[in-house]
């Protein structure tokens, strides 16, 4: 199916709701009120209720609960809260779809995030962009599952989802992959430029005319976020690390290819948004 028709089809691109648009509107701003987008968030108790059960969830391992969004900014910080409740209401958009373990993925999109959080800090990057597309960095997947789910399921029997190959084999497949579509879904939610390019040029950031480092960045955490759902481990990790993206961001390997790094979680609850309604 080509790219324009998969984009048309029914259900394929959730819209997004006013909180979120609203949200997202504030990544432009340079100072950003974080009890003016508390209240934000609070006006949708659903995406509120989300965004609580994922900040209360193992996977943070937060010392006391937060009950409110005001509470989870002070606790986790804007950047992360902000990024969250984009995330649940796409989990929202997606909360059913055939052939994905939502669980799985909810878990991998956030280890990302926080791995590429973590890569971008030392080198100066921009963490926000970073911890946002990182983590809807592979909504791609979602929108091609629920687009075109027959070829979807012939393609998850033999190259899965988290697998590394798995770009290079729906580019074979389709023309296309979960980047392009991912970038896609940005860009029709109005997401800033330089987090749509991220997402878009994430597989091979440094093979085309725009130079946007994020997208290295990403290409690197959800790298190390695959390899850990495939409990890949030292040689393994050593051998497909993607040496020549860590060389032109400066990165230093031994950050990422530890098999313990604190901005991994390896527990399994993640968030209401991966649970079917």
């Amino acid at each position: 199916m080509q790219l324009e028709k998969l984009l048309k089809q029914p259900n394929a691109l959730p819209s997004a709701p006013k909180v979120v648009r609203k949200l997202i509107e504030t990544f432009d701003q340079e100072d950003v009120d974080a009890m003016l987008a508390a209240s934000l968030i609070e006006d949708d108790p659903v995406l509120t209720a989300k965004l609580l059960k994922t900040a209360n969830s193992a996977f943070f391992g937060l010392n006391r609960s937060v009950s409110t969004a005001r509470d989870a900014i002070n606790v986790l910080g804007l950047i992360k809260v902000r990024a969250l409740v984009i995330a649940a209401s796409l989990g929202e958009g997606f909360h059913t779809v055939g052939g994905v373990n939502l669980n799985q993925f909810w878990r991998y999109s956030l280890n990302t995030a926080n791995l590429s959080r973590y890569i971008a800090l030392p080198i100066k990057m921009d963490e926000n962009t970073a911890f946002t597309a990182g983590l809807i960095h592979g909504i791609g997947e979602l929108v091609m599952h629920v687009g075109m789910p027959e070829a979807m399921i012939d393609l998850d029997r033999s190259v899965p989802m988290l697998d590394l190959k798995r770009a290079k084999a729906e580019r074979g497949l389709f023309g296309y992959s979960y980047a392009e579509v991912g970038a896609a879904l940005a860009r029709d939610w109005h997401f800033p430029k330089r987090m749509i390019n991220a997402i878009l040029h994430q597989t091979a950031p440094f093979d085309n005319d725009v130079y946007e480092p994020i997208a290295g960045v990403i290409h690197i955490g959800s790298w190390r976020a695959r390899a850990e759902e495939q409990q890949m481990r030292s040689e393994l990790l050593i051998n497909t690390y993607p040496d020549p993206v860590g060389l032109v961001l400066g990165i230093d390997p031994d950050t990422v290819v530890a098999e313990e790094i604190p901005s991994i979680s390896r527990h399994s609850e993640v968030t209401e948004a991966s649970e079917p309604h």
